[in-house]
């Protein structure tokens, strides 16, 4: 009895775990995002320099999806100059004002694609 006691347990935690994962919580993205303003432009750049390693294509990765909730301008801000949990921090000497602020708009325009 002991056994399949153990068995269970072992299965149960393993359906968890499998439960845990970060797959996907977002359909993909269908064709390119259109951005209409240079800014855009410019925070797709950085984007894809500064953030995609841990959030590819917006989606979930080592960090959380970026595309499935908007967020308010200053609330993605404090996020990305405080680094608040696993995510570290930039500071304006590796994320200017001016880019903060691009990347915020794109941001913004990646979110509406969904």
């Amino acid at each position: 009895m002991r056994s399949v006691v153990s068995f269970s347990g072992l299965s149960l935690l393993a359906a968890l775990s499998a439960a845990c994962g970060s797959g996907r919580r977002s359909e993909p993205l269908v064709g390119p995002v259109a951005l209409t303003t240079a800014e855009q432009q410019r925070g797709e750049l950085v984007f894809f320099h500064r953030c995609h390693k841990c959030h590819p294509g917006g989606d979930a990765g080592l960090g959380p999806a970026l595309n499935n909730k908007p967020l308010p301008a200053a609330a993605i801000k404090l996020q990305v100059r405080s680094g608040l949990g696993a995510m570290p921090a930039f500071d304006d000497k590796l994320v200017s004002d001016a880019d903060l602020d691009a990347l915020v708009a794109y941001l913004d325009v990646l979110s509406e694609e969904e």
